[in-house]
């Protein structure tokens, strides 16, 4: 990957819960990981573009698990992340974690306290 390219936010995100889920990163379970624990609900086919972006870029690889018959004889599709993969992610959390440095968000509805204020 080019440096002076960064990746994108979905595909920071893919590539995380690929990390966390390991041997059982195939889309389906990629897919239920986005929608349970940050509410991105995304269609099959918008998160195998994506899937297939980050292959073509060498961030992840593939290989085909076993048939099953729940799965009327088609194999799960596995994704692992490269030493390319990885590499793209650390430079992005650094970053955001620059461009964070120093901003607060406002708080809509709660009072800000200074240390003037409590002193």
């Amino acid at each position: 990957m080019s440096q002076d390219k960064f990746i994108g936010e979905l595909e920071h995100m893919v590539l995380l819960v690929i990390l966390q889920l390991k041997d059982q990163a195939y889309g389906a379970q990629i897919r239920q990981y986005l929608a349970q624990r940050v509410g991105r609900d995304l269609s099959i086919g918008a998160l195998y573009t994506t899937l297939e972006r980050l292959e073509q870029k060498g961030l992840l690889t593939t290989s085909l698990g076993e048939a099953t018959a729940e799965r009327g004889g088609r194999a799960k599709k596995h994704f692992e992340i490269t030493a390319q993969g990885s590499q793209a992610l650390r430079r992005s959390k650094a970053a955001l974690d620059q461009l964070w440095t120093g901003i607060a968000l406002p708080c809509v509805g709660v009072q800000s306290i200074t240390l003037e204020d409590i002193a």
